[in-house]
């Protein structure tokens, strides 16, 4: 009986330092696996973003240019329910308003009543700084 308890303490120290041992932490050859997958995917994923916000500012003034587009054909049709000819319509800044909220602003020319095409130059603020359009829209109803 004193053998077998002997024999016991042995074994119990024996799986102490065995896990003791096993418990010393990850590799160099793991962190450094860890390393170059998450800088793959980096490489991967940064020019995606960027690409991503490219994408975005364009479809932001594409939006814009819409708003634009959308107010011109509203004050045309405000206008003719008002009695005005065609040719009698301001498209000025007054008239249309310049502000598109935080992100653009547009400024007008050629809208005088009887003028030509109507010119705008829309500028983005706020987190589409530096991005600009030009669009000129036929004057609406003109033959």
């Amino acid at each position: 009986m004193n053998l077998h308890s002997a024999d016991r303490g042995k074994r119990g120290k024996g799986l102490v330092r065995r896990t003791a041992k096993d418990e010393s932490g990850f590799t160099l050859v793991e962190i450094i696996a860890v390393l170059v997958i998450l800088g793959i995917l980096a490489a991967v994923a940064v020019p995606k973003y960027f690409d991503l916000q490219g994408k975005a500012k364009a479809r932001a003034i594409a939006g814009a240019v819409a708003e634009a587009g959308g107010r011109i054909t509203q004050h045309f049709g405000d206008q003719i329910l008002d009695g005005l000819l065609w040719t009698q319509i301001d498209y000025s800044a007054a008239a249309l308003g310049t502000n598109m909220g935080d992100d653009f602003s547009f400024t007008i020319t050629g809208g005088s009543p009887g003028s030509g095409d109507i010119t705008i130059d829309i500028t983005g603020r706020g987190p589409v700084a530096g991005v600009t359009t030009t669009k000129v829209f036929v004057r609406p109803g003109s033959p």
